[in-house]
């Protein structure tokens, strides 16, 4: 009897040890702080974001809306125009759509903390979207920019028109461009 009940508790310290149901990561310290990210700024994110720049010879609009569930619909129009001489002065010719860069998007969206070639963290916006209109989709966006932060009004993360100190400034709210 005795034998029998002290295999019994190995067998079923053995089975306890062996079928946990917690994940290992490979990077517990990146799932950690991947985790801190989302709930602090997720809340914040969720919801339709909007950027608008011109310049002499080019402007953008871009339309973001991100979702609880993970998934991000957005739109897109980018414009440019050249510098032509006409009679020994210096004319802008019409503003004409940047081929492959106008229309809407649909993908999805997360939130990491990843480790750099350095060793040390980043915050990124990982942002995964294909244009819904066109035989041949290209992808929208394929990266993961460096993201800075988000509150009520304004969303911060390394885009395609980023300001001087390197960050692209969306603000909160649907609108439509104003060119």
């Amino acid at each position: 009897m005795k034998f029998w009940s002290i295999t019994m508790t190995m067998v079923a310290t053995l089975s306890l040890v062996s079928c946990s149901s917690d994940p290992e990561y490979a990077d517990p310290e990146a799932h950690e702080k991947t985790e801190q990210l989302r709930q602090q700024y997720t809340p914040f994110i969720v919801g339709t974001w909007h950027y608008e720049k011109s310049l002499d010879k080019q402007r953008a609009f871009e339309q973001l809306t991100f979702n609880v569930d993970g998934t991000l619909n957005g739109q897109r129009k980018w414009q440019i125009r050249q510098v032509v001489t006409i009679g020994g002065k210096e004319q802008y010719t019409d503003w004409e759509d940047m081929p492959d860069e106008n229309g809407t998007f649909t993908g999805t969206w997360s939130l990491e903390w990843e480790r750099n070639s350095s060793g040390m963290g980043e915050n990124r916006i990982v942002i995964y979207a294909r244009w819904d209109d066109k035989d041949n989709p290209v992808i929208t966006y394929s990266h993961n920019p460096l993201f800075g932060y988000a509150d009520t009004t304004n969303l911060q993360f390394a885009g395609y028109w980023q300001n001087s100190d390197g960050w692209t400034i969306y603000e909160r709210g649907e609108t439509e461009p104003s060119f």
